[in-house]
């Protein structure tokens, strides 16, 4: 199918493209005008922030040259090719990992953030080449004195040639994270590592610990094994690099052209079509990049004005695409930095806590897609035409790869256990399928722009993972971590409840100032070792951590993935995220339900007890919808305040595990339908189909009525 884009000048050219929406209708070479929007604003190939267009070639060709190295190293390590007959151990690989990508940080991130981001940089200054030369030479040092950090001790007995590097690699290290993550993050990190310095003078006796000299407390930070070379940093350098090159090069082949297409062929023709397309699409692209505020700001500008033309008001429409796009951070089998994180701090494989992330994940959907339809039901909202969505046959087939290699990841981490390969080998059947494809054939530039956006990627989580590392460093040194654990448990007595609560207040407040993997880090070491004491299980107990990380993404006075929304839709921030918050109301209640029922993270639980578990929180989310939309679809019945909190409390009643409460949450939700039948205002009639948007629809209009009763 031959499609036409339009150039930057105006001018529009043919180009094959296999990657574009495929419609009913429309003929050869003449696609809808939003079919090429849709494309022009998923080219992550062509954006100058992902190629790095926008910087003079010699910094690019530095950047993919030390992308290149650093990959063969961890290629090296995970594949145990030992290039050149060397076997590199741990800290020194770690060290070279630095060496390659910290400076790409010091390139491509200004010192301070300019109006035009990351894109506005033309040129590289003289300081920021001393800076990338100096954390270059650093971790070269280091590295190549591996054996010698080792076997002397030099994290507490170091030369002096070596003390200075520590003290380099510290203050580098905070230097790299406020580029990457921002300065409350940095100002965090670099209070906690200066934590052992001032540990005995704290007079709350429980803050106390074990005090060291600044001089040693730089030599544990740059050389022992708990700080910047702990185990974030070795779970990043084993896994997560692959795993975000796999994602980047899922955008480069065309996967999130292919993710928004099939999820218009799926979704599109139903009630509010369009926003049922924002919330799959919206968790695809999330499963891609980790990141809620970089969805929102990739597929906002499409699937927000789709929605306002479809007759959703534009606050309604901006908390949608929000509130999906945030799920897509926990969404597996990509999810974000924090999941592979807990490989290490758990101790399980990642394919494990992959399947355990996965009814959570679909139950946070279920949540958002079931109120999206009880809106658009309520307020009358049809479908898209069927001629103006992509075929679904046609879509799928054009999408194989993606499905082949996704499917195929999963395979090789849950059957084969080869969770540090697998990426990996997706990498390279994603790279091989794009030399048979036209719309996103692999040709030496685009490859070239494919290692440059892998290395800008790589680069800006390693900047963060490393300086996390040092609130490790700084509560293992002083021995405070273990203490905070046992004096929270103290403090709550045996009242789970209250500690729930407190972890889930605690990781909200710090989700606030610090990225989801610096507050996973650190409430890892406190929060959730104290849940487990309590009798929650492990798996459940850290994806509770992350899950209220996350939802200050939505939640105010932060909200980024709201504010970043209602940007787009230029509705009021603060409304747009009480929206969100409605909407994404799920993610607040599952994680309290998984740490009290294992069964809803697949752990410690039979077959049996998973589907039941399942099916029930199902049955109660689609009642907390009704109670929170004002609307039960099952008989079309608009339903007011008393009817609504009878399925508000029937839908928690049925999250709660146990016998008792679910026979009461299924008695509740009997009566629910029984009431809105007797006293419910009977909703829009849905025997009209489609109208063509171009005509406009009735719906869409009466819509606007429906939603002032």
């Amino acid at each position: 199918m031959s499609t036409s884009r339009t150039s930057h000048d105006g001018a529009a050219s043919a180009v094959a493209d296999p990657g574009a929406v495929a419609t009913a209708t429309a003929p050869e070479g003449d696609p809808p005008a939003e079919t090429i929007e849709v494309e022009e604003q998923l080219d992550f190939d062509r954006d100058p922030a992902n190629t790095g267009t926008h910087l003079p070639l010699f910094w690019r060709v530095v950047v993919m040259a030390l992308t290149i190295a650093g990959v063969v190293l961890v290629l090296n390590q995970v594949f145990f090719w030992n290039l050149g007959g060397t076997n590199l151990l741990t800290n020194s690989f770690l060290y070279y990992l630095l060496a390659a990508f910290l400076p790409i940080v010091f390139i491509i991130c200004p010192i301070r953030k300019q109006p035009g981001g990351a894109t506005s940089r033309t040129s590289v200054p003289w300081y920021d080449i001393v800076l990338a030369a100096l954390i270059l030479v650093t971790a070269v040092y280091f590295g190549m004195n591996g054996q010698r950090i080792f076997e002397r001790g030099w994290d507490y007995v170091a030369p002096p040639t070596a003390m200075v590097f520590a003290f380099l690699l510290w203050i580098l290290v905070l230097e790299t994270l406020r580029r990457t993550a921002g300065l409350i993050v940095t100002g965090i990190a670099l209070v906690f590592s200066l934590y052992p310095v001032f540990a005995a003078g704290i007079p709350v006796s429980f803050l106390q610990g074990i005090p060291f000299r600044l001089d040693l407390t730089a030599q544990i930070h740059a050389m022992g094994v708990d700080s910047i070379m702990g185990l974030p940093l070795q779970t990043a350098a084993s896994l997560l690099v692959g795993f975000l090159i796999f994602g980047v090069a899922l955008q480069f082949s065309g996967g999130a052209v292919f993710f928004y297409d099939l999820a218009m062929s799926a979704f599109g023709r139903y009630r509010g079509g369009s926003a049922k397309v924002s919330v799959v699409s919206s968790a695809a692209m999330g499963m891609m990049s980790g990141s809620a505020v970089s969805n929102v700001l990739t597929t906002g500008p499409m699937t927000i004005p789709a929605m306002k033309r479809s007759g959703f008001p534009a606050k309604y429409a901006a908390g949608i695409e929000a509130t999906s796009a945030t799920g897509g951070t926990i969404t597996p089998p990509i999810m974000g930095t924090a999941a592979f994180l807990m490989v290490s701090f758990v101790g399980v494989p990642y394919g494990q806590i992959a399947l355990a992330a996965a009814i959570p994940a679909f139950l946070y959907f279920w949540g958002i897609f079931l109120q999206v339809d009880a809106y658009s039901a309520k307020s009358g909202l049809r479908g898209m035409p069927k001629e103006e969505l992509p075929t679904f046959g046609r879509t799928v087939l054009r999408g194989v790869p993606y499905i082949v290699a996704l499917v195929g990841l999963v395979l090789l981490l849950v059957v084969m256990n080869s969770e540090s390969q697998a990426p990996f080998w997706a990498i390279g059947f994603l790279l091989l399928c794009m030399l048979f494809m036209k719309r996103f054939k692999l040709t030496p530039t685009s490859f070239l722009n494919f290692i440059y956006a892998s290395g800008k990627t790589v680069a800006e989580i390693i900047g963060i993972i490393a300086g996390v590392g040092l609130i490790v460093g700084g509560l293992s040194m002083t021995g405070v971590s273990l203490s905070l654990a046992r004096e929270l448990v103290n403090l709550v007595g045996d009242n789970l409840a209250l500690i729930l609560i407190a972890g889930a207040l605690t990781s909200f407040v710090l989700g606030m100032g610090m990225t989801v993997s610096a507050v996973y880090v650190l409430l890892a070491i406190v929060m959730a070792p104290a849940l487990t004491e309590m009798g929650v299980n492990p798996i459940a107990a850290h994806l509770f951590v992350i899950y209220w990380a996350t939802v200050s993404y939505i939640t105010p006075p932060v909200a980024l993935a709201s504010f970043a929304a209602a940007n787009i839709a230029r509705t009021p921030p603060m409304a747009t995220s009480i929206t969100a918050m409605r909407l994404g109301s799920v993610k607040y209640i599952i994680p309290f339900a998984f740490a009290v029922n294992p069964a809803l993270v697949a752990q410690e639980s039979t077959l049996t007890q998973i589907l039941v578990a399942l099916g029930s929180a199902m049955i109660g989310i689609y009642l907390l919808a009704t109670g929170f939309e004002g609307y039960l679809t099952l008989n079309h019945r608009r339903i007011g305040i008393v009817i609504r909190s009878v399925s508000l409390a029937a839908g928690l009643l049925l999250l709660w595990p146990a016998t008792v409460s679910t026979l009461i949450g299924l008695g509740l939700a009997a009566l629910t339908v029984v009431l809105a039948f007797l006293f419910g205002t009977r909703g829009p009639d849905f025997t009209a189909t489609a109208v063509p948007a171009a005509t406009g629809s009735h719906a869409a209009t009466s819509s606007k009525k429906e939603a002032r009763v």
